[in-house]
């Protein structure tokens, strides 16, 4: 997912809940679909993180020698400015760029 061009908001929002279950019908399977795909974004977000991070990883026991790398803050900062998993993954379903089927995983429509 390229986190650089979503166009979720970054505070929440109070949510119309007769908007929110028209494709289901029912409040909570929404809420369900909602919620697999913010824990598949927060997943995708960590590990790609994570694998940023791991380039600037030091493998020394010393504990006098801390390095300020800047371009290992700037990354960090880039991720605490993204909107949350949930935010994102509202917008997606509110643009109706989800697929999902009763019973099975949710993914995201490619454009």
């Amino acid at each position: 997912m390229d986190f650089k061009k979503l166009t979720a908001p970054v505070t929440t929002t109070t949510q119309n809940l007769s908007e929110l279950d028209k494709e289901t019908g029912n409040i909570y399977e929404t809420v369900r679909i909602i919620s697999k795909f913010a824990n598949k974004i927060s997943l995708d977000m960590k590990q790609e993180l994570d694998q940023k991070l791991e380039e600037f990883a030091y493998y020394t026991d010393n504990l006098e020698e801390v390095f300020e790398n800047r371009e290992q803050i700037e990354i960090s900062k880039f991720y605490e400015r993204l909107p949350k998993p949930a935010l994102i993954a509202l917008q997606k379903f509110s643009d109706s760029k989800l697929y999902y089927n009763k019973g099975t995983e949710t993914e995201e429509q490619e454009d």
